[in-house]
């Protein structure tokens, strides 16, 4: 280290899914620049769907990830539906959404338990957090075994689910099936309300985001599985109109594409949807959200660990409510046959909104396919908030200023990818 510049590297910090870098540069004691550098090689599925039939995107595009594979199945679902001119029969449709809910339970109580909360409570892991803190740790564990129950009850198993086809499931449970987890989603709802209280007295950094929001919003419910587009300057566009607002660019430093809506940084995933949609959620969770201290918006990133309590507790109460009202349907899928087109299609997975595009011959076969996920959409929203959080710390050394960058990356549950390493910071003061 000189006067000049300074160098922090951390070599592995496993507390978000994937692996990149962070280069920060910092000039006459202002921050120059921060790059979010993702470093992984591109795995091309985009380019491995051409040529396969319009029945397999939801199997494939599962395997992308390991916390949020329901989320790549709907969409795809979603935009070859859309595609084919078929729409599901109710009872199916709450089907998906019931089973969405299992995701949102599990990958929710993940972060907020083992990847988040270490950080808000001085520890350096979900493990060394356990011998302080044990009946924290298990509330997790036993929540995010309940969405894995019901990932399993559903999907057949709890990760990368095959009982998921574009026109339903191949097969469906009945209520016998269904009931006996009612229980657990109880005990589950209980513990993640305690939690949402608990959370509430943690010490938040003060930080306020100016970014557009975008988020699915539904006029019947809290949007998960499906809905049109909505900003939080106003605008509103359906899924087939993603394109003319939102663009891609390739990034010098990343090898994940930056995204632009209408020319402008933006922000999606819990923040977002929170923010656009608070007066969607149920009863319940917004009075839990209002004891906790949330208005109708909340733009701080360090507080987005509050709002993902409130989702939580709205999504096992959301699987009671449907499971309760459950009815085996007539029919686990309905017939799609192929036609040549273009489908769009976008869900909510817990991170944020995730878009589908599939472009297919008169016989089906897959011409191009385009996906954008939610945290190349708000990558460059977390460079600037990581400016903006340096940039108002300078005056810490180094062990703090590289801890306060891994919180702030880690507001936003960035899923890299599915692997354990993230972060390498550099830090260069001219």
């Amino acid at each position: 280290m000189t006067q000049h510049s300074r160098h922090i590297h951390v070599g592995s910090l496993t507390r978000v899914e994937g692996e990149g870098a962070l280069r920060i540069v910092v000039s006459d004691g202002t921050v120059e620049r921060a790059e979010l550098n993702i470093y992984e090689p591109p795995r091309f599925f985009e380019a491995l769907l051409r040529g396969r039939a319009y029945t397999e995107p939801p199997d494939i595009t599962a395997r992308i990830c390991g916390i949020c594979p329901v989320a790549y199945q709907t969409s795809a679902c979603n935009a070859l539906e859309q595609l084919c001119g078929i729409e599901l029969d109710p009872p199916l449709e709450r089907l998906r959404r019931l089973l969405y809910c299992g995701e949102w339970i599990s990958s929710h109580s993940l972060h907020i338990f083992l990847l988040h909360l270490p950080d808000f409570l001085g520890y350096p892991d979900a493990i060394t957090m356990a011998a302080d803190h044990r009946d924290l740790v298990e509330q997790g564990l036993m929540i995010k075994k309940t969405g894995n129950a019901l990932l399993e009850l559903i999907g057949g198993r709890p990760i990368h689910p095959i009982n998921v086809r574009v026109g339903g499931f191949y097969s469906v449970p009945t209520p016998a099936d269904v009931q006996p987890i009612t229980e657990q989603l109880r005990r589950a709802l209980h513990a993640a309300i305690a939690t949402a209280r608990r959370t509430a007295h943690l010490d938040f950094p003060d930080l306020e985001l100016p970014h557009d929001l975008l988020a699915a919003t539904h006029p019947n419910h809290y949007a998960i599985e499906s809905g049109d587009l909505h900003t939080s300057t106003g605008t509103t566009f359906t899924a087939q109109q993603f394109p003319d607002h939102i663009t891609e660019h390739q990034a010098p430093h990343s090898t994940a594409l930056h995204a632009a809506l209408d020319g402008r940084r933006y922000l999606t995933g819990p923040l977002a949807r929170y923010t656009l949609n608070s007066t969607q959620l149920s009863l319940l969770t917004r009075h839990v959200a209002a004891e906790i201290g949330l208005g109708p918006d909340c733009r701080n990133p360090f507080r987005s660990i509050l709002v993902r309590t409130v989702e939580l507790a709205y999504a096992l109460e959301e699987a009671l409510r449907l499971i309760e009202d459950y009815e085996t349907p007539y029919r686990a899928a309905v017939p799609v046959e192929p036609r040549a087109g273009t489908g769009h299609g976008v869900s909510e997975a817990p991170r944020g909104l995730l878009y589908h595009r599939y472009q297919t011959d008169t016989h089906g076969v897959i011409r191009a396919a385009s996906i954008v996920p939610p945290t190349s959409q708000n990558q460059a929203a977390i460079e600037d908030d990581l400016r903006r959080a340096v940039d108002a710390h300078l005056e810490l050394d180094d062990a703090p200023l590289t801890a306060l960058c891994e919180r702030t990356i880690r507001n936003y549950d960035p899923c890299i990818s599915c692997a354990a390493h993230f972060l390498r910071l550099e830090l260069e003061r001219r």
